[in-house]
């Protein structure tokens, strides 16, 4: 992969595991958002009438699905899911170029508005990756979004297709073939390209046998159709939405399909849609980059409590070392797995997400600096949904990241362009951009093409459409918020000037 995943991220989510973050280095040269696949151009523009999508589709889209009614819709109490929520499943065409074909299941949790006689509607909700569960993220942000809020709306989660309770992607089925996977620190030269296809192949190979074909439609347009099958089937004349990272992609891929069905929306750290993937994956390794100098500049300013010493450059290349070191050599862990390069990259960069764990890098840093990769490890479990204690992963957030880019766009994966990339990205990134270059192999041996490409959403007549920037935002760097609100003919753009990725529920009041 070029860079790291967008997804929403505070501590209080990831202890829930409500966010969800892929390796860089194990797939170190895709964007997290935008990669992989031939790529084919827009299908053809359905037609504009009742529920039919007024903008971009895949297919051959000649009719719409036919979703329950409100009535219709079994509302079940939520065994894994906290409160008052209530779960339901609803089932969504596998194909929308096919709408009375085979259908998926999509899996729906719900806390009713708390003034039922003055609601509004449903809030739907996606917390980022792609491959965030919206089931998981509806316990963080019912203690989290106001109570004017919820009061008003049907707190609304769903996990997108391909992802958990839903009809999910599968490939490796057993935690020792996951920890190998991740933890492979394969060629990144030119030379060792090609040697890349040993890792990957067997990767592509699970996940065509273990999921099917749902595997060819895990694309975001067909979620966001998906959104307004949910949008129906729960009695609302408009969407109601709040999307993070990974997201703002979803919601503004809804607002061009459905421009006249767009109600409230808002795009926490929003993405750029009109980069390609190299461009996307250069624009994050910049903004982590620059999250790692802030991260330093405040660790240096209490050199008591500090393992780097200043200036700022010399603490970045006692970083860039360490991890050096750990690429040649693996640090041992109380944890009897090895902390390897990718999962070292892992545990640096995740605390980038959030500020308030600034703390945890030190001590973890301290303690690699001292041959020790125990934290290292742990910050990395959480950063890829493994239950450290358990030795399981509690999610399937890395595949469906992966299943779900790779029908997003297409890059190139010619040597040339592979070794270029690489090059710009160690420019970019000098700490650690050296690391994430070389992986497009995955995208060379993935089976299907892509479906969509870069472009500038417009979504014309749509209602205005609210994006959220935070200006310092490591993996939607703050200048995507800006192009995706004035792409928008009704973007309005909202400011947060902080540190940390995104900023609805984790900056101030004014947000």
């Amino acid at each position: 992969m070029n860079s790291r995943k967008r997804r929403h991220l505070s501590a209080a989510a990831m202890a829930a595991s409500a966010a969800l973050i892929l390796s860089a280095c194990a797939f170190p040269d895709y964007a997290y958002d935008k990669n992989w696949g031939g790529g084919v151009g827009d299908g053809p523009t359905a037609s504009a009438s009742g529920d039919q999508p007024t903008g971009r589709a895949t297919g051959d889209v000649t009719a719409s699905p036919n979703p329950p009614s409100s009535d219709e819709v079994v509302w079940e109490p939520c065994p894994d899911v906290s409160g008052d929520a209530e779960c339901a499943t609803i089932h969504p065409p596998l194909d929308y170029a096919n709408p009375d074909g085979e259908t998926i299941d999509l899996a729906l949790a719900r806390i009713p508005a708390s003034d039922q006689d003055n609601r509004i509607g449903s809030l739907l909700i996606n917390p980022g990756g792609p491959g965030g569960s919206g089931i998981d993220m509806v316990d963080y942000l019912s203690t989290t979004i106001s109570a004017e809020v919820l009061a008003r709306y049907d707190l609304l989660g769903f996990d997108p297709r391909g992802v958990g309770r839903s009809s999910a992607v599968e490939c490796f089925t057993t935690t020792e073939e996951r920890d190998q996977f991740w933890a492979a620190d394969w060629p990144r030269t030119a030379e060792g390209y090609e040697e890349s296809a040993a890792i990957v192949q067997p990767f592509v190979d699970a996940c065509l046998e273990n999921t099917g074909d749902l595997l060819a439609h895990v694309d975001t347009i067909s979620s966001a159709r998906d959104m307004d099958f949910i949008r129906q089937a729960v009695g609302d004349e408009e969407l109601y939405y709040l999307g993070y990272s990974y997201g703002t992609q979803l919601g503004a891929t809804y607002a061009e399909l459905f421009p006249d069905k767009v109600g409230r929306l808002v795009l926490d750290g929003a993405l750029d849609l009109s980069l390609s993937p190299e461009e996307h994956s250069l624009s994050q390794a910049a903004g982590f980059q620059q999250a790692t100098e802030t991260y330093v500049d405040d660790c240096l300013s209490d050199p008591a409590s500090c393992p780097l010493t200043g200036p700022r450059d010399n603490a970045l290349t006692q970083i860039h070392d360490l991890l050096a070191q750990i690429h040649e050599e693996p640090l041992p862990t109380m944890l009897g797995r090895d902390l390897t390069l990718p999962l070292a990259l892992n545990g640096v960069l995740v605390v980038m997400y959030e500020d308030s764990l600034w703390p945890y890098l030190t001590m973890a840093l301290e303690e690699a600096m001292a041959g020790d990769g125990t934290t290292l490890l742990i910050l990395s479990d959480l950063y890829m949904d493994r239950d450290t204690t358990n030795d399981v992963y509690t999610s399937n957030t890395q595949e469906a990241f992966i299943a779900i880019n790779a029908l997003d766009a297409s890059t190139a994966y010619d040597l040339a362009s592979v070794e270029a990339n690489a090059a710009a990205l160690k420019e970019a990134a000098p700490t650690f951009g050296e690391w994430w270059g070389y992986g497009e192999k995955l995208a060379e041996l993935w089976p299907y093409p892509a479906v969509d490409e870069p472009h500038a959403p417009s979504a014309p007549g749509a209602k205005p459409i609210l994006v959220i920037g935070t200006t310092g935002d490591p993996a939607t760097p703050y200048h995507e918020a800006v192009t995706m609100s004035e792409q928008l003919e009704s973007g309005v753009l909202l400011t947060y000037e902080g540190e940390g990725h995104t900023a609805y529920g984790r900056s101030n009041d004014c947000i």
